[in-house]
């Protein structure tokens, strides 16, 4: 297990191979990692604070993206019902949906899952389009919506960026972008894909496919910023400083008239 103060640049899973992970589906992610380490940034009046009436009758849809095992999701479900919720009231208003490509750790999540009539864990893999849109729209249609209220992406980035190369983390926050109405990113910084790298070269692997002919590289989370306020429709309204891992946690919302879908 990594050390307390580390972070995914150096971690560690159960069978003592990292690179045994090279989605960044570790097994044990929260055991190194634990949801207060980002929520503790995050006000739990975030959902008013972005303008949404919690005490009403209004649904209101949460995306987890990359979710792991699910224990930050329900801990974010938790944490956004603020002062504001409670007992069945809370459960009647937010509703939240968290998928990984990982079919292992879903079917974990589901295991665990003490919401089930609120929370929803599907496998998905975000880069796969065609996929990734009907799953979603088949979601937001049971509400009557077209896009999520809010759509959480923390620490996926890289690993999309390192597999899959430039144009698919481009697109890949296009679509996050595109199904929501506020996105709350973290990007993993380069120093995690160099050690990302070294980790599968240690352990006598192949490298990953992009990693030596990526040209997005540097401050990856100025890089988000800048593609999403340009490209996306999105303007940056709020950092929460920084994670115990010195990430930071931005807060985008959809600017008006914006016209990208699903």
């Amino acid at each position: 297990m990594a050390a307390p103060n580390a972070d995914d640049c150096h971690v560690d899973n159960e069978t003592n191979e990292p690179g045994a992970a090279p989605y960044g589906n570790f097994i044990n992610y929260y055991t190194f990692n634990p949801p207060e380490n980002r929520l503790n940034l995050i006000p739990n009046t975030l959902l008013q604070d972005m303008g949404y009436n919690t005490e009403g009758s209004d649904i209101i849809l949460v995306l987890d993206v990359g979710c792991n095992s699910g224990d930050l999701s329900v801990a974010l479900y938790n944490h956004l019902q603020g002062q504001h919720f409670s007992g069945g009231t809370a459960e009647r208003e937010l509703h939240l949906l968290g998928f990984d490509l990982d079919e292992d750790l879903i079917l974990r999540a589901e295991q665990s899952n003490p919401f089930p009539n609120n929370i929803n864990f599907i496998p998905l893999d975000i880069t796969q389009d065609v996929k990734c849109r009907t799953q979603l729209e088949s979601y937001l249609a049971r509400f009557g919506r077209s896009r999520f209220h809010l759509c959480v992406c923390l620490a996926v980035t890289m690993w999309v960026h390192l597999n899959h190369g430039d144009a698919a983390l481009l697109e890949v926050l296009f679509r996050l972008a595109s199904i929501c109405d506020h996105l709350l990113l973290e990007a993993q910084p380069w120093k995690c894909y160099r050690s990302a790298a070294r980790r599968l070269r240690k352990l006598g692997r192949n490298d990953f496919d992009h990693f030596r002919t990526l040209q997005i590289r540097g401050d990856m989370a100025e890089h988000a910023r800048e593609h999403l306020e340009k490209r996306c429709g999105m303007e940056l309204v709020r950092s929460f400083g920084n994670t115990t891992w010195d990430r930071r946690l931005l807060l985008f919302r959809r600017r008006e008239g914006s016209q990208g879908e699903l």
